[in-house]
Formats: structure tokens, C-alpha cells, sequence
């Protein structure tokens, strides 16, 4: 899972590059294009992978489909260590996240007696991912994922490659590697993603995340919705934009790598890591848990 949806660092990368020509060809329409334009090789892997032909190629034709070469670009620029993580250790995000121990009482203590994991912690995941669920991001999941995904195909990494400037651009062959690395992992998580609208009838468009494509309160990546989201309010679904299925989820996810009531600061440690691999990231949970258990 990647929390990548806050801020935005300066550009000193060859997809920096790419976020600067993006950003001055929105106007012109470039930076956002139908998806059938570029989607065309994505489409028949996801078909020869076993998605009905019909619902991918309707879906693709879709006005909302577009091809977001800015959001990309953002995550490729993404620099971990620029985030403000002191903002959510101050006096006022650690009364809010008072408040919101209270308001979701019943749900945080039964997923502690559910999954053994600090409803302190869980609360702090929320915080810092998401405002207390007040910030879910901003961009369509599908079309991060979708074109990010893309990429594998050479004719889309030659759109790329051709826009940028020659005095700006790193080797083609680190280019490739890069390129090609990304879209196979966002071509998986472009699976999980739409087999999780499916199983839960969700529109794929009208579901928007962080540039990276994590989704919900929780911020989890499609993949992780598949394996660790659970349903915390017993409707029968599993929605991450529900505060009960979120609190839930974060709690299963911390207990399938460890987590035991009691646990030893060391290892929680080590757990939390699996959530976001950031010393920055895990240090600021355990702070702000340590401020909101009264004991």
C-alpha cells in the first residue's frame, strides 16, 4: 500500500519532466485523452486475462476514461520524506482524533476484540492517511491505474518519451526499465480493482483515491482490498469508504502481519512498516497513539 496523496515535491526526476510538460498541456487537451486512444493494448490483456470483452470495451468508451498523464506524473515525483508529518502530532489533529475515538467507539473496540489490534493505532492509520476520513483524494482510480498500466505498451512510452526535451532526459534504457517496472505493478492492481467493483457493484468511475490508487479511508491499494478488507458494519459489503469496513480492514491487515495484543513497541514497529515502509510514516503512528491512550 502507498500513501501518496498528499503532497507533491519538487520535480528532480525524468517523470518530474513528465509532470511539467503535463501540467502546460492541459489546456491543449494532451494531458487528459480518451481512454480508447491509448487503452487499446490494455484493453485485450485485461480481455485475454478473462474480463468479459463486452463490459471492458463499454467501459473503455466512457467519457470518464481518460488517459492522466498528470496524475502519473505525480506519482512518479513523489518523494516520501518532504511529508509535513508534524501536522498530525499537533495539539489541534490529536484532539480531532480524540473526537473521533468517541464518535467511533463501538466500532474501534470491536475490531480490538476482533483482531487484537490498539484502537489508538488504528485510529492513527486513519488520521494520518486520510484526515480522519476527511481527504480520500482526488483522482479516478481507473485512470491512474489504467494509465499507468499502459505503459507496458511501446507506442504509449513513446508518446512519453517523444514529449519530453532532449536536454532534459535521462538514458532511454532507464526510461524503459522504469516505465515498463510501473505498469506491470499498476496492471495488477488494475485487476484487483476491477474485480472489487464487480464483486461489490460499484461503478469503476465514480471511484476516486490517492495519484497512486489507493482508495477509502483506509488508503488501501486494490490488491489489499482483495486479501485483508473485511465488513465491519455487517451489511454484506465491503466498503472502504465506510468508517466501520475501514477500521476493520486496518485491523485484519495489522493482525495478519503479527500484531498481538500487548505488543512490544519493537515489533509494532516492524508491523506498522508493512503498511507504509516510511521510519518518518511509523514513528508519527506510534506518537500519536501514545497521545490519544489515556493510560
Amino acid at each position: 500500500m502507498l500513501r501518496l496523496n498528499r503532497l507533491y515535491p519538487n520535480i528532480v526526476t525524468i517523470w518530474g519532466l513528465i509532470m511539467l510538460w503535463s501540467l502546460m498541456a492541459v489546456s491543449s487537451g494532451v494531458a487528459a485523452e480518451g481512454g480508447n486512444r491509448y487503452f487499446q493494448t490494455l484493453q485485450k490483456k485485461l480481455i485475454a486475462d478473462g474480463f468479459d470483452l463486452h463490459t471492458i470495451e463499454n467501459l473503455y468508451r466512457r467519457p470518464q476514461v481518460q488517459f492522466d498523464a498528470r496524475g502519473i506524473s505525480a506519482f512518479f515525483t513523489y518523494r516520501e520524506s518532504r511529508l509535513n508529518y508534524g501536522q498530525f502530532t499537533s495539539l489541534r489533529s490529536i484532539r480531532k482524533a480524540k473526537k473521533y475515538v468517541k464518535n467511533h467507539e463501538n466500532d474501534l473496540l470491536h475490531a480490538e476484540k476482533l483482531y487484537g489490534v490498539d484502537r489508538y493505532v488504528i485510529t492513527a492509520i486513519i488520521l494520518v492517511e486520510t484526515k480522519l476520513g476527511t481527504y480520500l483524494g482526488d483522482r479516478s482510480i481507473l485512470n491512474t491505474l489504467s494509465t499507468m498500466a499502459s505503459l507496458s505498451d511501446p507506442a504509449v512510452r513513446e508518446m512519453f518519451w517523444e514529449r519530453i526535451p532532449k536536454s532534459r532526459r535521462i538514458t532511454r534504457e532507464k526510461f524503459e526499465a522504469k516505465a515498463k517496472a510501473k505498469s506491470q505493478w499498476a496492471y495488477r492492481e488494475l485487476k484487483a480493482f476491477l474485480r472489487h467493483v464487480a464483486d461489490e457493484k460499484i461503478d469503476p468511475c465514480s471511484v476516486i483515491g490517492s495519484f497512486a490508487g489507493a482508495m477509502g479511508i483506509a488508503q488501501f491499494m486494490p490488491s489489499n482490498v482483495l486479501t485483508f478488507a473485511r465488513d465491519g458494519n455487517g451489511d454484506g459489503r465491503i466498503d472502504l469508504f465506510d468508517h466501520a469496513d475501514a477500521i476493520a480492514s486496518i485491523a485484519n491487515y495489522l493482525k495478519h502481519f503479527g500484531w498481538r495484543p500487548g505488543i512490544e513497541r519493537k515489533k509494532a514497529y516492524g508491523i506498522l512498516l508493512h503498511y507504509n515502509y516510511s521510519k518518518y510514516y511509523v514513528n508519527t503512528l506510534l506518537t500519536i497513539a501514545e497521545q490519544l491512550n489515556p493510560n
